[in-house]
């Protein structure tokens, strides 16, 4: 597994550490206003959903790999809701660092 200090993309690092952490001022910091995400190819509300399975539920990202820059990743993916599963993680990231959109689904 790779330490989330050691991710390669600021932002995406951030983005796990807040996830990871539990929270939820440091993830909405690290997102644009307005960001989208989808879940296994099907958009979703990004509060809705982020509150649903990662706050409320204990989510935890523990990254096998990354690609493309760091703005992809393999992830074991945990939460009490669902357990764990593979899930593949894919980020676009602003010029000034921040997450605007990210995909998630079974890896």
């Amino acid at each position: 597994m790779i330490d989330p200090a050691q991710l390669t993309d600021p932002a995406v690092r951030a983005f796990v550490t807040a996830v990871n952490a539990g929270d939820k001022q440091a993830f909405q910091r690290v997102l644009t206003p307005g960001a989208t995400m989808s879940d296994d190819g099907s958009d979703r509300d990004v509060a809705d959903w982020t509150e649903r399975e990662i706050f409320s539920c204990g989510g935890h990202m523990a990254v096998a790999s990354e690609a493309s820059g760091g703005r992809a990743l393999v992830v074991d993916y945990r939460n009490d809701t669902w357990g764990e599963m593979r899930t593949a993680w894919r980020f676009d990231v602003t010029p000034d660092g921040h997450v605007s959109r990210f995909e998630t689904g079974q890896a």
